[in-house]
């Protein structure tokens, strides 16, 4: 099957089903469209039993800048909400496993994103990411619950406090990604990881990561509606200013 809507590629290959971000001209940044176009497919691979690997990747330059700020400033703030929850939940209680091959850009959302995935290769000159300081808002995606787990607490909030840049290979010693790998070889690369899996027992993959990760979906929704909150809050705090306002000014 291979589906070419124009924000999402949907590929199966193999027993993995190749799922592409699609907008190369927006560095594959998310409308709200987007969002819940990639939620949709998730719980359609979930429930296929043909699929048994997921494969997240990006076309183009680069494999996701995260929110498309000029469609944020154009369309209902909540309804984004909305939709970076309903991935996150998808990729959080998506009971197979998930491989993504990321390159050039991986920022805010399109970083975030990735700490619900089980291996992520990552280019090693890619540039992550994760600008909500910068940007007047708080962490998203329930990052603040997440990222502490997979790197450590300090080590959480300094990238989150300082919105600097990480590179593929520091993202990998720090443990955001799995390993980094020259950036022409990332995307063949991660789907031999994903074909290797399936090469493995589906049912002692999939009860291996539930046990790794039971319980965590509803701490992660709670996580995201903290988040909300304080990213409500923080723009009252900037008198209407911050990440909703700074799109709509074009400043970021």
């Amino acid at each position: 099957m291979t589906s070419t809507e124009r924000e999402l590629l949907i590929d199966d290959v193999n027993g993995v089903r190749v799922l592409s971000l699609n907008r190369p001209d927006r560095l594959n940044a998310f409308t709200s469209s987007a969002y819940f176009g990639l939620a949709q497919a998730l719980d359609d691979a979930a429930a296929d039993e043909s699929v048994q690997v997921i494969l997240l990747k990006g076309e183009g330059r680069g494999y996701c800048a995260g929110v498309d700020l000029f469609a944020l400033a154009e369309e209902d703030s909540e309804l984004f909400s909305r939709g970076i929850k309903a991935v996150v939940l998808a990729l959080a209680s998506f009971p197979k496993p998930i491989v993504a091959a990321v390159h050039g850009a991986i920022v805010g959302f399109g970083a975030t994103m990735l700490l619900h995935v089980d291996v992520v290769l990552t280019a090693d000159d890619a540039r992550w990411r994760f600008p909500f300081t910068e940007l007047g808002t708080g962490p998203e995606a329930g990052s603040s619950f997440m990222l502490p787990k997979i790197v450590g607490e300090r080590r959480a909030a300094e990238l989150l406090m300082t919105s600097r840049w990480v590179s593929g290979k520091e993202a990998a010693e720090l443990g955001l990604a799995t390993d980094s790998v020259p950036a022409d070889q990332v995307h063949s690369m991660g789907q031999l990881v994903a074909e290797k899996l399936t090469t493995l027992k589906g049912a002692a993959l999939m009860e291996t990561k539930a046990l790794m990760r039971r319980g965590w979906a509803q701490e992660i929704a709670e996580a995201i509606d903290r988040e909300t909150a304080v990213a409500g809050e923080i723009g009252r705090k900037l008198g209407g200013g911050g990440f909703a306002w700074s799109a709509k000014q074009g400043s970021v």
